[in-house]
Parts: structure tokens; sequence; C-alpha cells
């Protein structure tokens, strides 16, 4: 398992903001990968960001992660950048599969997330279309249960490129959370039942899916 990463150029890159208190930029060491990733200092298209590659199994939990120790996130916001895309040999499924784990338990295998599959932005069908955003909560509502059992509930469309810097932003209150698009206004996705419940705090971290190559950059964490 290889991990590497230029933490200077990272530190610069992650801000995490307490209540009542400004900005700050976390410790090199606040980075912990979790899962087979390669995680590397980039340049990507007019931004310095965090690249993270799936290396493929042994993974040993269903979520490849990069927490961002010291973070800690119960209700509030989340802004990042996002671009995913498949990587070299990943298979027919692969979507660029890019997003964000928050209220994530200590042992990394607990947590809501939402994430984005480029590849379906632009698909000339509309199903896949239809499964470009997603919300799951991990251990027990992986995307395929809440497809089987509440078709559409949980995914939605919005229109997306793969490899393109994507602007994500997360608004929790309690057991409700949004998804917010490039700027949009309006959510593109509404969950009212996160399934951890209401209460639920824990930690933050970037999160890809199989077969994904994704860089993140200006990670805003605003607690409340």
């Amino acid at each position: 398992m290889k991990h590497s990463i230029g933490w200077a150029a990272v530190a610069a890159l992650l801000v995490v903001s307490p209540v009542a208190a400004a900005p700050r930029t976390p410790a090199a060491a606040d980075l912990a990968p979790v899962g087979n990733l390669q995680v590397a200092e980039a340049a990507y298209q007019g931004r310095k960001a965090i690249r993270v590659e799936d290396l493929g199994p042994p993974n040993g939990q269903t979520d490849k992660l990069v927490r961002l120790k010291g973070a800690t996130f119960g209700n509030g916001e989340i802004e990042l950048w996002v671009a995913g895309s498949p990587g070299p040999g990943a298979n027919t499924g692969a979507r660029g599969f890019v997003g964000v784990m928050f209220r994530l338990s200590d042992d990394g295998k607990g947590g809501e997330a939402f994430y984005l599959r480029p590849t379906n932005g632009r698909a000339e069908d509309q199903e896949r279309r239809n499964h470009a955003a997603q919300y799951i909560s991990a251990p027990d509502w992986p995307w395929e249960r809440t497809r089987r059992e509440t078709p559409s509930r949980y995914e939605a469309y919005v229109d997306l490129e793969p490899g393109r810097w994507t602007r994500m932003r997360i608004v929790v209150d309690g057991a409700r959370a949004r998804l917010f698009v490039d700027g949009a206004s309006q959510p593109t996705l509404i969950v009212n039942d996160l399934k951890g419940g209401a209460e639920r705090t824990g930690g933050v971290a970037l999160w890809i899916g199989p077969g994904t190559i994704a860089h993140f950059a200006e990670v805003d964490i605003r607690p409340k």
C-alpha cells in the first residue's frame, strides 16, 4: 500500500473552520489515507490539489478515504472542489466516483456521504444521467440498497464531466442534508432522513470509489 504526498503543499489546501474561530490550516499529519490508495500533491487545471488514486484491492472495507484528522463535524457546511475520472484499466462500471464522507466513525467504516458519478452527467442514457449524484450511509446503506429499496430517492441528475473541477457544498442540519453543485441556489439532492440519525457526529474524509483517479482542492469545513 503506497502513500506519498507533499505535506506542506497539502496543508495549504485544506481549511477547517471551527465554531467561533477563524479558519485554520491543519497540520500535515492530519491527513490519513484509509484503503489501498496513492495520495500525492498535484497541480491540476489551475489549482494546487490533492490527487487520490484507487490502487485496487485489497481494501479491507467498503469505502476508500483520506481522513482529515482533527476535523469533527455534526451540523454545518462543507465545501470543496472535486474532479474525478476513471483511471487506466478501470472496468466498464467505473464512473469516476468522487465525493466526501462526513460524520465519519473512528474506525472509518461508518458515515454519511454524498458523491458524484462524473461519467453519468452527459451519458446518452437518461437512466444513467438520473444517477449522477448519490447519497449513501455506511455501512448499512450502500447505493445498491438505496436503489433497490427506495428507487430514485437518494440519487439525482446534475450536469457533470469527467475530470472537470466541480464545486460541492453540503449543508447538514440534524437528520437533513442538502447537496448543492457548482454554486446552484437550489439543491441537487435533498435527504430528509440521514440514516445515521440526527445526533450523529464524527470526522470528515475525502471519498473515492473503485477505479477512480480524483483531485480535491480548497476544502472548507464550517461546523455549526
